[in-house]
């Protein structure tokens, strides 16, 4: 019994784990202006494309990304882009 029970535990972590949006997902950049874009699937989550706004800033030596504006796309792969500022705090 104690054997079903963790079959069906680690079956249901890897089903929750399935639920997030692989990083590749994401196309993430920069633009002239100083802002990050970050093109996200239809499934994304804002949390998720804010992590992937993160990171970006992190690599220019900022600390968080503040949403600023989200726009539809014509691209079937990304139907979206989140527009995010860095910030150093």
């Amino acid at each position: 019994m104690k054997f079903i029970s963790r079959v069906l535990l680690l079956a249901f972590s890897m089903a929750m784990l399935a639920c997030s949006t692989p990083q590749s997902e994401f196309g993430v950049y920069r633009q002239s202006d100083g802002t990050v874009g970050v093109h996200a699937p239809k499934s994304a989550k804002d949390t998720e494309t804010q992590q992937a706004a993160v990171e970006e800033c992190k690599k220019l030596g900022k600390r968080s990304a503040t949403f600023v504006e989200a726009r539809k796309t014509v691209n079937d792969r990304f139907p979206m882009t989140y527009i995010y500022v860095c910030n150093t705090y």
